[in-house]
């Protein structure tokens, strides 16, 4: 697993280690594998073009640089001296990479068995949503590509509750970069997050110059 977690940064100042991106080619046929073979069964009225876009979200960079931030991926990770200077373990391709590396680790171990087990307990209910509504993203996958793309690690949700459990409620901030972009009140964390993560998306693309009216 050590391999699985050696950026090429790393072998640049320790000759003789392998990076991992031999892995990370196996990593992710594998994965496209699974996610595929999940929604071919699960998802049986689905038509070819539709299963497409549900994967594809489901395996994009963004999404698994996400779990990996999940995963504490980057804690574990060896890199080298200036990249881990610059905030390599929580650059999104970087994470998004050692996943795809330590599944096909995990494949070269023990099979595809274990990498479905460990790919439908983090994805499942991404898979199941990005096939309910292929190709319509909701406001937190929005929010995160646009953080990728500006260059900073996934936005982090705070939430808190109020009032009795028959009627509770939960309370969303989320922040990219350090910085407070939305807040968002529901009757679920996820609903709350939703909205916090909508607000947000519309006050980067607001500052950013464009509409969104979804």
């Amino acid at each position: 697993m050590v391999h699985a977690l050696t950026h090429r940064s790393w072998c640049a100042e320790q000759p003789g280690d392998e990076s991992n991106e031999r892995l990370e080619f196996l990593g992710d046929a594998v994965l496209g594998v699974v996610v595929t073979d999940h929604l071919f069964s699960a998802f049986p009225d689905l038509p070819e073009g539709q299963l497409a876009k549900a994967r594809a979200a489901v395996v994009s960079s963004t999404t698994l640089a996400e779990v990996g931030l999940e995963l504490g991926v980057g804690l574990d990770l060896r890199l080298g001296k200036g990249e881990d200077a610059s905030g390599g373990r929580e650059k999104a391709s970087i994470l998004a990479d050692a996943v795809e590396a330590v599944l096909g680790a995990m494949y070269l171990d023990g099979g595809v068995e274990p990498v479905r087990r460990l790919v439908l307990e983090q994805l499942s209910e991404r898979i199941d949503q990005a096939a309910e509504r292929p190709g319509d993203k909701d406001f937190k996958t929005r929010l995160q590509e646009v953080a990728a793309h500006d260059g900073f690690t996934p936005p982090v949700y705070a939430l808190t509750e109020s009032g009795p459990d028959h009627h509770k409620r939960f309370h969303a901030t989320v922040a990219v970069g350090g910085e407070r972009l939305g807040a968002g009140t529901g009757t679920s964390k996820k609903e709350a997050e939703q909205k916090a993560a909508r607000a947000a998306y519309q006050r980067r693309s607001a500052q950013d110059g464009v509409r969104d009216d979804v």
